[in-house]
């Protein structure tokens, strides 16, 4: 089947049809990103939601974005649109759905075939959603090595499946075309009433839609077995189904803090390390499973995991997403949480960005482009709730962007293995770096624990005061990284250049001692041979180097360096409670003097 090219799909996005279309595109694109302004200032005013479609200023902004994306993703995959243009199949997943078929090349655009059956594909979906909590079912958002990275919300309890099949059982009728199998279309509804048969039937297509996208592996970063509101379990998840009904998958119980605990992040002035999650609170009951065989090769103490602060933590479930995605099958990964709205997106988008700055997705997308490309469809189109997360101070959004200077390194890299292969035997003595990470190695951890929120509290760099300033075109800022990145950009995945020589933590360790060594959290994360853990500023600026930044280096400092003069010059940051008044106003005005803001002579 012939698919349309994406912008011409994208130009008519008010058609009604909840069917899946194929579309392609090959349209051009400026170096800058003109829209980010836009996206944010939309983005931080009201939470996206399918449902809302029609006329007005703010839906012409939103079919702006949603154009956008399908334009980006066009540039380098050939793909198909499931429609949900007035939220038919769920009220805060994208209008226009995307499945990735494959990448696609020039001459590729204008003959592409759809390599899916869109019918069978729409057909799973509506059947699977109810599933899912909130109706948020098993979506693919990434496509890599021709496997699927997938989001969704947690399964639905049964006080939500109940509610929701009674609700559509109402307003349909008395017929509920969902539940309906093509081998039993006559059933009964009375045994849609029954407990197991119910599961049976609702996460039967949940199952039947991973394995249409070949999924195997599930990553749960719920910190609950199930969640409980008033004394009700309100969610469940694949770990206690009772039934064992996802026995066939590969599940990871991969406990991951909440939005609110990241008030926490936000009150001590945006500072990660040492901010450790309390996993003593009565709530927390999902411990820590991971199979042995995907932590043998990653060198780090999972015991250790209730310790780590949320630098460490983030490192190393990221650590073990990609090696979970370079395993030499063919299986696709599922990353949830309890709705799928805040540490879910968090993951996807560090995935999409960790993967596109070493050239294997999105090859031909520059640094602004991908930055708007995660926000607006990882988080706003997927129905991150911003405005009110920055009412309550839970910024996760933020720190997902603020926390890419911590993955800069090689070992976040998937090019690392090959790299391995290929370079030669190098001298083993000590290099610049090397000693750098000695002497960093001395001041100690800065880890602690305390008996309520586990916090260390740290002083903050910068002046006191606030200061008044104006901001410049964030496409100005950064200028050394976007010279180096245009210096060695290449649209080749399989030809992105390195420079950094081999650090010492690719050096084959010693065969002595235990078959199975294993790391501290210190040695595995804080002070990783190739890794500058940088200061406790979120707004901190590159500092002088001995050595030229790597081509993923350079990358993802000019997309952190994008946004946070996007986001500054936007939605802005607040002072934390805890912490001096002019604690945030220092950290800006040092961001200001590196990236470019001009502050008026009236600064303090």
């Amino acid at each position: 089947m012939a698919g349309a090219r994406a912008a011409a799909a994208s130009s008519s996005p008010s058609s009604g049809s909840s069917s899946a279309s194929s579309s392609s595109s090959s349209s051009s694109s400026p170096p800058q990103e003109p829209g980010l302004v836009e996206l944010l200032k939309e983005f931080s005013r009201t939470q996206y939601r399918a449902k809302d479609g029609g006329s007005g200023a703010g839906n012409a902004k939103v079919e702006r974005i949603e154009k956008r994306c399908l334009e980006l993703f066009g540039r380098d995959y050939c793909y198909s649109v499931i429609q949900n243009v007035n939220g038919e199949i769920c009220g805060h997943y994208p209008r226009h759905i995307v499945f990735l078929e494959y990448e696609s090349a020039e001459k590729e655009k204008d003959t592409f075939e759809s390599t899916v059956q869109v019918s069978r594909l729409q057909d799973l979906v509506n059947r699977s959603k109810m599933a899912r909590c909130r109706g948020r079912f098993v979506c693919p958002v990434i496509l890599y090595k021709g496997k699927h990275i997938c989001r969704s919300a947690t399964l639905a309890g049964w006080g939500e499946l109940y509610g929701r099949t009674g609700f559509n059982y109402i307003f349909s009728g008395g017929s509920d075309d969902a539940w309906a199998d093509s081998e039993d279309i006559a059933e009964d509804d009375c045994t849609l009433r029954a407990d197991n048969q119910l599961f049976d039937k609702v996460r039967g297509h949940d199952i039947k839609l991973l394995r249409y996208l070949s999924v195997r592996y599930i990553c749960d970063l719920m910190v609950e077995n199930k969640k409980v509101k008033f004394g009700l379990n309100v969610t469940s998840s694949e770990k206690v189904d009772k039934a064992q009904r996802y026995a066939d998958f590969t599940l990871l119980s991969i406990p991951y803090p909440g939005c609110e605990f990241f008030k926490e992040y936000k009150d001590r002035d945006y500072t990660a390390e040492g901010l450790v999650f309390n996993w003593k609170q009565d709530y927390v009951d999902a411990p820590l499973s991971i199979p042995i065989t995907l932590t043998q090769s990653l060198n780090i103490d999972w015991s250790e995991y209730q310790s780590w602060d949320l630098v460490q933590q983030t490192q190393n479930y990221l650590k073990l997403l990609l090696y979970i995605i370079n395993s030499e099958d063919d299986s696709g990964l599922l990353v949830h949480c309890i709705s799928g709205w805040d540490r879910t997106p968090l993951f996807i988008s560090l995935l999409r960005l960790s993967l596109w700055a070493d050239g294997l997705i999105h090859a031909t997308l520059k640094p602004a482009e991908i930055l708007y490309l995660t926000v607006a469809y990882d988080w706003f189109l997927f129905g991150h709730m911003l405005v009110d997360r920055l009412s309550k101070g839970e910024e996760i959004f933020f720190f997902c962007f603020s926390f890419l200077k911590h993955i800069t390194s090689e070992e976040f890299s998937a090019l690392k293995s090959q790299r391995r292969k290929s370079l030669p035997a190098r001298d083993t003595g000590f290099t610049v770096d090397d000693l750098c990470i000695l002497k960093r190695s001395d001041r100690g951890s800065t880890t602690s624990l305390s008996s309520d929120f586990s916090l260390v509290t740290e002083s903050s760099p910068g002046a006191t005061g606030s200061f008044p300033y104006e901001p410049v075109d964030p496409s100005s800022t950064a200028a050394q990284t976007q010279a180096a990145w245009r210096k060695n950009h290449t649209s080749s995945p399989q030809t992105v250049p390195w420079n950094r020589p081999q650090q010492s933590e690719d050096r084959q360790p010693s065969s002595q001692g235990t078959m199975e060594a294993k790391f501290s959290s210190s040695s595995s994360s804080n002070h990783s041979d190739n890794f500058f853990r940088t200061g406790s500023s979120p707004l901190e600026v590159p500092k002088t180097r001995f050595s030229a930044p790597t081509e993923r280096e350079s990358r993802l400092e000019e997309v952190r360096s994008t946004f946070l003069a996007t986001y500054s010059s936007t939605v802005g940051l607040q002072p934390g409670t805890s912490s001096p008044s002019g604690a945030i106003g220092g950290l800006l005005e040092q961001f200001a003097r590196g990236v470019g803001f001009r502050v008026s002579s009236s600064t303090l």
